[in-house]
């Protein structure tokens, strides 16, 4: 099976930085393409349950602070893709449903592959928080390759 448009998704930790990595690895050997994505929440996860404690300069600012963020993320990723001579591009968007993101992306961009991190929560952990990943997996219109 030969894959020509990865999508990569990463929230930036260090397992999403590892499975970029891989991806790049992956689609340089394969000669495909890759478009790195990050899906930013539209409130910050530090403000929830705050609302009328924060002023409309705050938010701002916090909401500053995440593009700036995700624009960081894409950035470290797209230089990965550059250095190993790897066709990248990088989309942002804004969306408190990553995995809906990640999946309406992978579709509208005709990606082949999603490729991504699993950050490992299991037992009670992973079924209150959920996990994204096992989100994308049982509902993703193309094959995901999860980097653990």
């Amino acid at each position: 099976m030969s894959f020509s448009h990865l999508l990569v998704p990463s929230d930036g930790s260090d397992l999403s930085m590892a499975a970029v990595r891989h991806a790049v690895a992956l689609a340089a050997s394969l000669g495909a393409r890759i478009t790195f994505f990050h899906a930013q929440a539209s409130v910050p996860v530090q403000v929830v349950g705050l609302g009328e404690m924060l002023d409309a300069t705050t938010m701002e600012a916090l909401m500053s602070a995440s593009r700036k963020d995700g624009d960081r993320i894409l950035e470290e990723s797209l230089a990965v893709a550059k250095e190993a001579g790897v066709n990248a591009t990088a989309e942002r968007v804004l969306s408190d449903l990553p995995h809906q993101a990640i999946i309406a992306a992978a579709t509208r961009l005709g990606c082949d592959l999603i490729v991504m991190a699993s950050h490992g929560r299991r037992g009670l952990v992973g079924m209150l928080i959920g996990s994204e990943t096992q989100r994308v997996l049982v509902q993703s219109p193309c094959p995901v390759l999860v980097i653990r």
